[in-house]
């Protein structure tokens, strides 16, 4: 609100419509100085009309105070001005309402009108008393100096206030819309701004939750086997010796398989591409934790877990002793690393949570190759009378919520939940695409 009074006055605290102090102070003294011109041509003019001095004087100065109203009311200024041009009165009160007048806000059509208006009552009023001159005598000059004399005179008067109002009101205007066009700007650009830190903060996020699942992956199968395993070991460790020593081998195994993987990720929190200690980007980390899973059950150099190492995943569920049946239907075709990866995960997860919760307990992996996607199925029976709890693992409930989201980022369903024989069963269905 820069263009209008009461803006001005609530910004700067200006008495009535002035926007500043400084601009009342200065109008109020171009109408003391045109009200005490206009009473100085009042004596003239009373002389001329036959009406006391006082009278003139006064009606000159009333006129000419009127200047104090021209950023409120330029129009009724140069109106004023207008009807006292033939009494040869209101020089200065002519020139700034004419500037005020352009200057402001009004419409350029009553602007031009009245312009005309007051270039034409000078141009007559000055060609009126040029002719009275010279008919007395004051004037010897030929007939063409009084068409010069007047249109002369009411352009001076005129045209200059006129034109330096519209330059005035034009660069004003210009200023309020580049004011007006940063303020924009700069509002957009904090938009900009809360967007991007928005987008950081769910990119941040979105890591994290990757870091959490690509951890969760390579960590909970081999550890959950290694409880079941060091469960296993305790019960036959007087019993069976031999069997004993290949359950510590195999806890062994799985043991430094898993810290080799976790050493992977968790090095890329201490050291940066240089080999000096440096803050590292979530992406990163997730990187990295992305690649340890995808080698968590491959050799060197292999791409990471595929539809073929099942046989490997579920050898090592029975040699924790869970008894698990396989099914396959169907042709596999060329799917994506990440269709396989992901189905993998999914089958993986289902016996995971089978060694947690129901140890014991009789399983089935069912998978369907179906030309368009892949379907597969971990499901288990109950587990025997007091066998469920002997490894006592601990859940945190996010594996399920892993799979989930893997399988929601290519476009499959998931679907996890108890059956009505009192077992569990986890399902998913991938679109094998590209």
């Amino acid at each position: 609100m820069t263009t209008t009074g009461v803006g001005h006055h609530e910004a700067a605290g200006g008495p009535w419509w002035w926007g500043r102090r400084r601009s009342a102070v200065f109008d109020v003294g171009l109408a003391v100085a045109s009200a005490g011109e206009c009473a100085a041509e009042g004596v003239a003019f009373a002389g001329r009309a036959g009406v006391p001095v006082a009278v003139g004087v006064l009606f000159g100065a009333l006129a000419g105070s009127v200047l104090v109203l021209r950023r409120r009311w330029p129009i009724a200024v140069v109106l004023v001005s207008i009807a006292v041009t033939p009494a040869n009165m209101g020089f200065l009160l002519t020139v700034v309402g004419l500037y005020s007048l352009a200057a402001s806000e009004v419409p350029r059509r009553i602007t031009a009108a009245l312009a005309g208006m007051s270039l034409a009552g000078t141009m007559i009023v000055t060609f009126v008393r040029s002719r009275q001159d010279m008919a007395q005598g004051n004037l010897e000059l030929g007939e063409w100096f009084v068409p010069f004399i007047a249109v002369t005179a009411s352009l001076g008067v005129t045209a200059p206030p006129l034109l330096l109002g519209l330059y005035v009101g034009a660069r004003r205007r210009l200023m309020e819309s580049l004011r007006e066009r940063a303020d924009s700007l700069e509002r957009e650009l904090q938009l900009l701004a809360e967007r991007a830190e928005e987008r950081a903060e769910w990119a941040r996020n979105e890591e994290r939750t990757r870091i959490a699942r690509e951890m969760h992956d390579v960590v909970a199968h081999r550890v959950s086997l290694m409880v079941v395993h060091a469960a296993a070991l305790q019960a036959v460790a007087r019993k069976d010796p031999e069997k004993a020593v290949r359950n510590a081998a195999l806890v062994g195994d799985m043991g430094r398989q898993a810290l080799t993987e976790l050493r992977e990720m968790l090095g890329v929190l201490r050291t940066g591409e240089s080999g000096r200690s440096a803050p590292v980007p979530l992406a990163a980390v997730g990187e990295a934790a992305a690649a340890a899973a995808s080698r968590a059950q491959g050799e060197d150099g292999a791409e990471g877990p595929c539809l073929a190492d099942l046989e490997e995943l579920l050898g090592q569920s029975r040699s924790a002793g869970m008894a698990v049946d396989l099914s396959v239907e169907g042709v596999p075709g060329g799917y994506p690393a990440e269709v396989e990866q992901t189905a993998y995960r999914v089958i993986q997860e289902g016996l995971t949570n089978v060694h947690k919760h129901a140890s014991g307990a009789k399983t089935y992996v069912r998978l369907a190759h179906r030309g368009g996607e892949v379907a597969m199925q971990v499901e288990n029976e109950p587990p025997p009378e007091g066998v469920g709890d002997v490894a006592r693992l601990p859940s945190g409930g996010n594996g399920l919520v892993g799979m989930k989201e893997r399988v929601g980022a290519l476009g499959g369903v998931f679907v996890a939940g108890p059956t009505d024989a009192g077992g569990f069963r986890v399902s998913a269905v991938i679109p094998a695409r590209g």
